[in-house]
Order: structure tokens, then sequence, then C-alpha cells
């Protein structure tokens, strides 16, 4: 595999915070990165040497984003697989689109699951009010209904507590294509955030209890407990799997439950993840670093922690005004990305508190 040596220039599709702390790392490596965005600006603007606005269906802007750039990676899923097949004509992009029609399908990502042998919640496709009616019956009338694709963060779901709810939540979600997943009996959430090179070299992580509040995630902590230290290995087994069958280059994260019945796959993210944050700080290679060094050919760095416990908080809304009080404790990181209005439930910035 040819190295794509520092001094080259990153192309990274999407412009947010992710996009932002990929382009930190690629710069402390000595690469430049441009980004190719519909919107006028973003958070990775700030620290990208270049910024192309265009639409993800323009091929001819594509054609020339790819032609200004030495690789491609993204910083988020929800970007059209053919827009990447297009970028792929004209040079190379890592990972590849294949994880992106996975990933962005849940039904797709399930049944991709199943057949590895990992383990999901009871699932049904929905794409009438009377499929959504005849999949409580499969799945059980306890059970969340989403939107098959687009959804984050809590966004375009619905939960049931009973057969009377189906109307309601075929509503909400806008009457989309959807899937219902049964309830899931667990403990605690955890993600499995793995770096794969182009000749299948894998590493890990450290796996964090994840807390979300309201859907978003709120807190990151590892070591975990041992609940979720016990399912590790059957987790990252699965993982490596996954990274395996796509043919994967980068950063891939998979969020499980953990519980009674074992590590229940929840979803999976072709990219960095919120919940690796962490690692900027906590582990003696960041999960953004390497995966500049995993897409340009680069020896992948060291996983392992950095200190003895690392916990990372979201700091959402207005929460990232407490950047006084967040500052006047040496033990913690600050990251603010930039943006430039807190509004109610948006990532403004994270926090990393170490314990040496």
């Amino acid at each position: 595999m040819s190295t794509i040596p520092p001094g080259s220039t990153i192309g990274i599709l999407g412009g947010g915070q992710l996009g932002r702390m990929i382009a930190i790392a690629a710069a402390q490596l000595g690469y430049r990165t441009h980004i190719y965005a519909p919107e006028d600006s973003g958070p990775a603007a700030d620290v990208s040497s270049g910024w192309t606005r265009g639409a993800y269906e323009d091929a001819a802007a594509l054609a020339a984003f790819a032609d200004a750039v030495d690789v491609v990676t993204y910083e988020f899923e929800n970007i059209d697989p053919s827009a990447v097949e297009v970028l792929a004509t004209h040079g190379l992009v890592r990972p590849g689109a294949q994880a992106l029609r996975v990933a962005q399908d849940r039904l797709a990502e399930k049944r991709f699951v199943n057949d590895l042998g990992g383990l999901t919640a009871p699932f049904a496709p929905v794409e009438s009010l009377a499929d959504l009616e005849a999949a409580i019956g499969q799945v059980g009338p306890r059970a969340v209904l989403k939107t098959n694709r687009m959804g984050y963060d809590g966004k375009g779901q619905a939960r049931l507590s009973g057969a009377a709810d189906a109307s309601a939540a075929w509503d909400a979600i806008g009457r989309q294509s959807a899937i219902l997943e049964g309830f899931v009996i667990f403990e605690e959430e955890f993600s499995v955030i793995l770096v794969r090179a182009a000749d299948g070299q894998v590493r890990f992580w450290d796996s964090a209890a994840n807390v979300h509040v309201d859907g978003i995630l709120a807190t990151s902590t590892v070591p975990a407990g041992p609940l979720i230290e016990g399912q590790v290995d059957q987790a990252r087994a699965l993982s490596r799997q996954v990274a395996d069958a796509l043919d994967y280059v980068g950063v891939l994260t998979l969020e499980f439950f953990a519980g009674a019945d074992g590590p229940v796959f929840n979803e999976m993210a072709p990219r960095v993840h919120n919940s690796g944050h962490w690692t900027i700080e906590g582990a003696v290679t960041s999960q953004f670093e390497n995966h500049v060094r995993a897409i340009c050919g680069l020896p992948l760095g060291d996983t392992r922690l950095a200190a003895e416990e690392v916990e990372m908080r979201n700091l959402i809304g207005a929460q990232a005004h407490e950047w006084q009080a967040i500052l006047s404790d040496p033990a913690n990181h600050l990251h603010l990305y930039g943006k430039h209005e807190a509004r109610p439930g948006r990532k403004m910035g994270h926090v990393t508190r170490l314990t040496l």
C-alpha cells in the first residue's frame, strides 16, 4: 500500500466538529485539510486550509474537489454513497462507500450484523401504519420506532408502550420508512472503537461506559465497570468481523447494550465518534490521529490509556458558557467547537477530566 506523506492534503466530507478534530490531528502530523460541504462554513473552517461549498449531488464539483486533494474521508454518515463513488473514480476514498450504505440504513445494518452472528434487538421493517401494527405483534408492544435513515441523537424516533401508541408514533416520525425495534433490557451502554489499517491490522481503544440523557450522549467514562469489561471481548470480536467484512480503513465505532443476554449490538458509525473524544488526552494516540494515520497508510499509534481514569462530558447548549469554571480545575481539558449559537440540545464542546 502506498503511503500518503505529510505535506499532502486530506479532503474531508463535512465541516462539523468531527471534521474540525480530524483537521487538528492532521495538522499535527504535517497534513493540510480541505473541507467539502453544502454549507458556507462550519466548525472545521477555523482549522482547515481550504473549504469548498458544494452539493453532494454535484458530480463536477466533487470531481474538482477530488483533484485538489490526495485522499478523501468523511466525518459523518449522512452522505449519499453515490457521492463517495464519484470521488472514488477520481482518487482514494477511505472508508469506502459500502460502509456508508450499511450504516445509513438501520434495517440493512441490523441484517448485516445478524448475518455475522451478532445479537440485536428484535426488529421488523415498517412502511405503513398497517406494517407498524403488524410489527408490534412481532417484536412486542414495548418498542422504539425509528426512521430507517437520517436519525441521530434521538431524532427521528418515537417510543411505544403499547399497540394504542401506533398511530401517534407513525405520525411523530413523519410517516417515513422505518424500523420497529423491541426494547432491550440492559444495565449499561458502551461502545467499541477500533482503527483498521489497509493491511487489515486492527487496534482497539478501551471501551467507555456511555450515559445518554434525552437521547444525547452525556458522559463517557473509562475504565468501564465489570459488567462491560466482561462483555468487551465478545463485542470486539464482532466489531472486527464488521470491519473485515467491509474492508474498512479508518476508525469505526459500534455501540452495544450490556445486560444479562450479553452484548447486544445497537448501531454502528463509520467514523470517529463522540464516545471516543476522551482519547485526545486520555489515550496515547487519539481516535482522530489514528484515523489520519490509517487513511494515509502510516503506522498505527498506541491506543492504551494514558491516565488511571478518564471522563468525557459533552457540553450541550448553554453549558458551553461554563468555560471559566471548567478551566479553574487543572484536571480538566476543554474543547469548544467554535459554534456561534448555543441552542438547546446542540453539542457545543466537551470537557475531558483525567485522573492520573
